[in-house]
């Protein structure tokens, strides 16, 4: 099974889903970093957030098994990424 290069791109968070949904003291997670870089396969990497890791771990599993190709009819440019 190949490795994953997992790497931060961007952290968000939706002031105003968060006005409006959540509590005064709500704030986007603070665990990762832009540019934090990971390597998995199919476990989740050790300090991975669980929340981050249950939205991308279909994809690491795909490409970790080399099952899939994720341009999406030309949105991703590199092969072998997703995004």
């Amino acid at each position: 099974m190949k490795t994953c290069k997992i790497t931060v791109l961007k952290t968000l968070m939706m002031d105003d889903l968060a006005k409006e949904h959540a509590s005064d003291t709500f704030t986007k997670c603070p665990q990762h970093r832009v540019g934090d870089v990971f390597l998995g396969s199919y476990a989740k990497p050790d300090g991975f957030c669980d929340e981050a890791w249950k939205a991308i771990y279909q994809y690491v599993f795909a490409l970790s098994n080399q099952t899939a190709d994720f341009s999406f009819k030309g949105w991703v440019e590199t092969p072998g990424t997703a995004i």
